[in-house]
Order: structure tokens, then sequence, then C-alpha cells
């Protein structure tokens, strides 16, 4: 699903945050991406979501090279994409059904449609008793599953997650983490960012250990490779 040929990106003050990276991930694959703080994890993420485009190489989502991408056509490129982001980015004043209702106003979808999936959804997340709460009620693990709703509730084939856990304490990330690993037994590709090692050998998925824009190590469950 996900080909980086040769990645270089060169940000305007002239850090490089990636640096000639190969890369491939299949349909359905469920991939973790580690590494201290100011590895690439997040670069790389972008790219994919054509937030950035590279400095030099190519990044292929499907059969698209994100590069090629017309403007008015990156909008319908991000339809196929969900995205969480470590920060929860909701509306504070409307529910939990209104915030995750959104994005499919956004796409148009019939009124019907929107209340169907919304509530399979809030469902899927544990938080069908929660439709009608605000944010500013829910705790930290609860905001976040609010955010993995939104992302998911168009049945995106890929899922982006950037540290997803970083604002939540071991046991409520490992509750996202759940619910990211469920995602992928679905048939979602899911890529997914932490500098959480616990979390990383909890998975055992195949793991992309990035340092100072390079890739240094792959694992692949438990094998470093």
């Amino acid at each position: 699903m996900i080909r980086f040929h040769n990645v270089h990106m060169t940000y305007a003050d002239e850090f490089k945050a990636l640096k000639d990276v190969n890369l491939k991930i299949a349909q359905g694959e469920f991939v973790m991406v580690t590494g201290p703080s100011g590895a690439g994890k997040s670069t790389l993420i972008k790219l994919i979501f054509r937030e950035f485009l590279p400095t030099q190489g190519q990044v292929i989502v499907g059969e698209q090279n994100v590069a090629k991408l017309k403007p008015r056509q990156v909008p319908y490129f991000r339809r196929k994409i969900g995205v969480v982001f470590q920060e929860f980015n909701l509306l504070y004043d409307l529910t939990v059904f209104e915030n995750v209702a959104l994005v499919l106003h956004v796409m148009h979808y019939p009124s019907r449609m929107i209340t169907k999936d919304v509530n399979r959804v809030l469902d899927k997340v544990g938080l069908s008793h929660k439709r009608q709460q605000k944010p500013w009620h829910l705790s930290g693990g609860e905001r976040q599953r609010v955010v993995l709703a939104r992302a998911i509730v168009h049945d995106p084939p890929l899922l982006l997650a950037d540290e997803p856990t970083g604002n939540l304490d071991f046991s409520t990330g490992w509750e996202v983490m759940r619910l990211l690993r469920q995602m992928s037994e679905a048939g979602t590709t899911v890529i997914c960012t932490t500098h959480n090692l616990n979390f990383i050998q909890k998975m055992r998925k195949r793991t992309i250990f990035l340092d100072k824009g390079m890739i240094r190590a792959e694992r692949d469950g438990l094998k470093v490779c």
C-alpha cells in the first residue's frame, strides 16, 4: 500500500528530517515506528498524509505518487486516510456524537447513514453511553477514543496514528493500542508512531527504528532485521 523510494525531507531551516528512506508497507499490515525525539517519525506520517512533499524521492500511497496530486485532488485523497494525533483537536462545544459525525457531514453523507455509522463506531470504541457528552466531561483516554472514532468512522483503508498514547498513562494508552490492533485485524493498514518501548514489546508487530532521519533497524515481531 505504501512505498518510500529514496525519500529525503529537508525543512526550510535546513533541518534534514529524513535521509534516504526506503520502505514498503503492505495492505493490512500493522507497522510501528519508533525513535528518539527529532528522529523523523512525525515527518514520515505527514508525508504519507501529504501534509508535506518530499524534498527528494517518491512517496507512493496505493498507486498514487503524492507529489503529483493536484491541489483539488488532495481532499479526496485524504478521505481514504484516518489520522489520530497526540493532541485531541476536538471541538469542545460539540458533543461526542457531533464531533465524530462532522467528518461525514463534510463528506456529504446522508443523515440516516451518518446516524448509523456514528453509532456503530462509538459502540466499537466503547463510548455509546457518552455520545451526548461534551469532551470536557471525558477522561483523556475517552477523548482519545473519540479521536479514534472520528478517524475510522468513514472506514478508511489506511489509519495513521502519530503518538496516539503520548498524553495517556500506560493502562489507558494500552486500551488505545488494543483498538488500533483491532482495526488492523479487520483489514485496515495501521501505521503508529510511539516512543514507548513497552507498547512495542507488548504489540509484537513489525517495528521500524528511526534515528536522525534514517532507518537504523527493523524488527519483524520479535526478530531484529
